[in-house]
C-alpha cells in the first residue's frame, strides 16, 4: 500500500473533489456569489501550484518521512510496544490534535496569520476554499507536520490514512452543501460539519477565532473554542475578510502577493 502512496492520495483527492463539486451543484447551502467560476478556477490553480512547489521543495513528504523514522526506530511509537491497530488509531488522533493547534498558531502569530489569511480572504465558502492556501503556508505546515511525525514516530500507515482523511474531511467541511438538520446535529458530535466550520470563516473576529478543527470536533469542545452557530445565521452571515473582498483580489497573482499587502487594492 505504501509503495502506491502517491496514487492512493491522488485517487482519494480527485474522487472526493468530484463528489463534493457535484453535491454543491445539486444541493447548495447558500447561493453562489457573482463571479463564482473565476474565483473557483483561481483557487484550483493555487492548489496545483502548491502541489508542484511542495514536491520540488521537499525530497520526502510525510509518509516517506514516517517510513524513514520507523526504520531508525525514532519517536514515541517506535519506543513503546503497542498493537499495530492501536498505534495507528492513536497516531491519527494525535496528528489531528497537532493540526488543531497548528491552526490556532496560524491565527495567533501575526506573520503566520498573513500567510493563513489567504485562506480566509475567500469571500465565499465552498469545496475549493479548502484547497486555497498560500505556498509559504503549505511549506511551513509541512515542516511542522514532519516534526510531529518524527516526535511521534507515527506508523507510516497512520500517516497515509491521516493525509487521506484530512484532505477528505477538509473538502467536506468547507462544502457549500445542505445536510438534513437531524443528521447534521448528530454528525457534529464527532466530525466538523460544513455548518460548524462555516462559522470559522465569518467576517466577525470573535467567530473567526473559533472552530479550528478540520476533522474531529472533539478538540474545539475540549479546549473551549467551539461556536455552535454564527450570530447572523448561516444564510445571512458574511464570509471572508473586509480588506480582500474585491473580485480582482481573488486572482492567483493577488493571492500570491496577499501576505505582503495590507489590503486587496
Amino acid at each position: 500500500m505504501l509503495a502506491n502512496e502517491p496514487a492512493i492520495r491522488l485517487a482519494a483527492f480527485a474522487g472526493m473533489l468530484a463528489v463534493m463539486l457535484l453535491w454543491e451543484q445539486l444541493s447548495p447551502r447558500r447561493a453562489p456569489p457573482e463571479g463564482n467560476a473565476v474565483r473557483r478556477l483561481n483557487n484550483l490553480a493555487l492548489v496545483a501550484l502548491d502541489t508542484l512547489l511542495l514536491r520540488l521543495a521537499f525530497p520526502v513528504l510525510a509518509v516517506g518521512f514516517a517510513d524513514a523514522m520507523e526504520q531508525r526506530s525514532f519517536g514515541l511509537f517506535n519506543a513503546v510496544a503497542l498493537p499495530d491497530w492501536l498505534a495507528v488509531l492513536l497516531a491519527i488522533m494525535l496528528l489531528d490534535l497537532a493540526i488543531y493547534w497548528q491552526h490556532r498558531l496560524f491565527h495567533l502569530i501575526p506573520w503566520l496569520w498573513r500567510l493563513h489569511r489567504v485562506h480566509h480572504a475567500d469571500p465565499a465558502f465552498d469545496t475549493t476554499t479548502a484547497l486555497r492556501f498560500h505556498p509559504l503556508e503549505i511549506m511551513v505546515s509541512m515542516l511542522i507536520k514532519l516534526a510531529v511525525v518524527a516526535a511521534l514516530g507515527a506508523p507510516p500507515l497512520a500517516v497515509l490514512l491521516f493525509e487521506v482523511i484530512l484532505n477528505a474531511t477538509a473538502m467536506f467541511n468547507h462544502g457549500n452543501v445542505s445536510l438534513p438538520a437531524a443528521l447534521e446535529a448528530r454528525l457534529r458530535l464527532v466530525l466538523v460539519t460544513p455548518d460548524l466550520h462555516r462559522v470559522h470563516h465569518s467576517v466577525h473576529g470573535d467567530e473567526l477565532n473559533r472552530n479550528f478543527g478540520f476533522n474531529l470536533s472533539l478538540w474545539d469542545r475540549l479546549f473551549g473554542s467551539l461556536a455552535a452557530q454564527p450570530r447572523d445565521g448561516h444564510d445571512r452571515m458574511t464570509i471572508g475578510l473586509k480588506d480582500f473582498r474585491d473580485s480582482r483580489a481573488q486572482w492567483l497573482d493577488r493571492l500570491l502577493l496577499q501576505p505582503f499587502r495590507s489590503s486587496g487594492d
